[in-house]
């Protein structure tokens, strides 16, 4: 029997967790991490049981049949109880109701350190954890998570991390430095099974400089996340490479080098069920660093988007608790690729992504490999938020575009319940007077008409430049007519006083009438507003109203948006072909994409694509 390290005790906390100590211990006073003797020092109690530094009891029970733990810390300083404790399955999730586990007094030696070792079963409980009362000042050095196994359990696990990067130097370059510091000083075995592979769509990167045996820099053609992602995926199965998991991970993200390590050991200790599992880490907010926006998500045959848990905020404990506790193992799933490890033998078996430059790659690489999905607490990163970043060139065209290809090539949705959606967004966009948008919905069904040999020729990143010509332009409101601003009351409108939709608003929402058809005497002159953010993409002030100012979700920045009627018959008129041509042609284009898939996720057709024959 050897024991097999489960998770590290986080002491240090990151920099853009500053202020958010709830993350790594629950105690009355911010952290102090002393640099000089690389230690947490505590003068009150100090509960562990948090997001980052909890062991996942049930989760390592149930992926990994692990029912007893070992707890490691190093501590020094004035005497100290180390309480462990655990959070029993079904219980109300709140401090009073954590059950003690064992009880230890620590009295280490005047300037030098005491090791404790506490050994405990686990089963029946969702977390464990410990908590340290110190009697005066006590410095915790390290600490881990064990758990003792048979030597022949052990996976040979070697993880190749893929990350797709263009022209943010400023996130990539140092989650590269701390990645490759965090492995390198690791003295377990996952320090001689990784390497990173940087695929850099830009070329901007100094290749040679940023390379060594720990990573590898492979400048790439702007081909978006599909391309660089599949290239990462070639990577790992290329000889002599031996990887078993590829971790496909967003280059604009606050990593944590533990959520690495946390997946080796995990996978290396995968029972039969969960073997050819996938490992999805979840995306937290950049902006709100305590909140947990998204893991493991699933489509409906409607083809909506549905996240398998709300919005949690994990600096409490109820929320760390409810985390785990929601099951994730559901059909026609899928994991975004900010944060998620595959299978090696499943890249082999089912083919490498589609060539949809960006939006729904991970959605359909999902719904195509229909795998169990593994999900657990301080297996995560940190990306800037999704709402108030609109761009219907990404928003409208890229998503209707790719998901019509998914739906043809996996047939998990129902098209028809897919594009009543797509005819109703466009009104409601004409509604809203987003001409731009209505335009990218329709250019996303005529291109996927176009078939797939388009697809596999067309270059994404000019398609991209021209489609963002029709994005909404935003600028500083110091840049918007004062005259606009003054008359619509704009300057009073803060993200504070904009707190989503009334029950009201959600059923006008859905509504999709069309102001163009109010002649002019009927049309406010005053400007009306809406905010971009993620409850509200609707106010009831933009009714009737021929001039609309769109605030970002900070509220400093605006564009402006004006009735244009003659652009909005264009727009429906091009509706009314489409349909048209929609029926007559969508069942044998279907055809042709579900015949062409093989070639289009098959290593021979991404070599060309990617030049790499050359």
């Amino acid at each position: 029997m050897i024991e097999h390290k489960l998770s590290n005790v986080l002491l240090k906390p990151a920099e853009h967790l500053a202020g958010h100590d709830e993350l790594y211990v629950f105690c009355a006073s911010p952290l102090d991490y002393d640099e000089e003797t690389a230690a947490l020092r505590l003068a009150g109690p100090a509960d562990f049981m948090t997001f980052l530094n909890a062991c996942s009891a049930s989760k390592w029970a149930k992926y990994c049949d692990v029912t007893t733990v070992t707890l490691r810390l190093e501590l020094s300083g004035d005497a100290c109880e180390v309480i462990i404790k655990g959070m029993p399955e079904g219980a109300k999730a709140d401090s009073e109701n954590t059950v003690e586990l064992d009880r230890i007094t620590v009295e280490p030696e005047a300037g030098k350190v005491a090791s404790v070792s506490a050994t405990f079963g686990c089963s029946g409980m969702d977390l464990i954890a410990f908590e340290l009362l110190p009697s005066g000042t006590t410095l915790l050095h390290s600490g881990a998570y064990y758990a003792e196994v048979d030597e022949g359990r052990i996976h040979p696990v070697r993880i190749a991390l893929s990350t797709t990067t263009f022209k943010k130097e400023h996130y990539i370059v140092p989650n590269i430095e701390l990645i490759r510091d965090a492995i390198r000083s690791d003295d377990g075995p996952i320090h001689d099974a990784f390497h990173m592979f940087v695929v850099d769509n830009g070329s901007t990167l100094d290749a040679e400089a940023l390379s060594d045996d720990l990573v590898t820099v492979i400048p790439n053609a702007n081909v978006g996340g599909a391309g660089g992602f599949a290239r990462g995926m070639i990577a790992a199965m290329d000889p002599p490479s031996e990887f078993t998991h590829v971790i496909l991970m967003d280059d604009d993200v606050h990593v944590f080098p533990e959520s690495i390590k946390r997946t080796y050991n995990l996978l290396a200790l995968a029972n039969e069920k969960y073997a050819r599992a996938f490992v999805n880490g979840a995306m937290l907010s950049v902006e709100q660093p305590e909140r947990l926006f998204e893991d493991v998500s699933h489509v409906l045959r409607s083809g909506v988007y549905r996240k398998m848990k709300p919005d949690l905020f994990v600096d409490r404990l109820d929320q760390v608790v409810e985390n785990e506790r929601i099951d994730v193992e559901v059909e026609n799933a899928y994991g975004a690729w900010w944060f998620s490890c595959i299978p090696v033998a499943n890249v082999r078996e089912k083919g490498l992504p589609v060539p949809v430059f960006v939006r729904c790659d991970d959605v359909e690489y999902g719904l195509r490999s229909n795998p169990t999905y593994m999900t657990m607490n301080g297996i995560c990163v940190w990306h800037e938020s999704f709402e108030g970043r609109p761009r219907a060139s990404v928003d409208c065209y890229q998503y209707v575009r790719n998901f019509l290809v998914m739906a043809a090539c996996d047939g998990h949705v129902n098209t028809e319940l897919f594009m009543a959606r797509v005819w109703r967004n466009v009104l409601l966009r004409r509604r809203d007077l987003e001409y731009g948008a209505a335009e990218l919905l329709l250019q996303g069904v005529e291109d996927y008409l176009r078939g797939p040999q388009w697809l596999m020729e067309a270059d994404g990143s000019v398609l991209m430049r021209e489609n963002a010509k029709l994005n909404d332009k935003f600028v500083p409101l110091a840049e918007i007519d004062p005259k606009i601003l003054s008359e619509g009351n704009i300057r009073e409108v803060t993200p504070e006083k904009h707190h989503g939709l009334t029950l009201a608003d959600k059923l006008l929402k859905t509504i999709p009438y069309d102001k163009h058809l109010l002649p002019d005497a009927l049309l406010k002159k005053a400007p009306g507003h809406l905010m971009v953010s993620g409850p509200a993409l609707y106010s009831r002030d933009t009714l009737a109203r021929e001039t609309i100012v769109v605030l970002d979700v900070t509220g400093e920045k605006a564009c402006v948006r004006r009735m244009d009627r003659a652009r909005n018959a264009r727009i429906k008129q091009r509706v009314r072909v489409l349909k048209q041509r929609w029926q007559l042609e969508h069942e044998c284009v279907a055809a042709d994409y579900r015949a062409a898939f093989p070639t289009m996720i098959s290593q021979e057709f991404w070599r060309h694509y990617l030049g790499m024959e050359e």
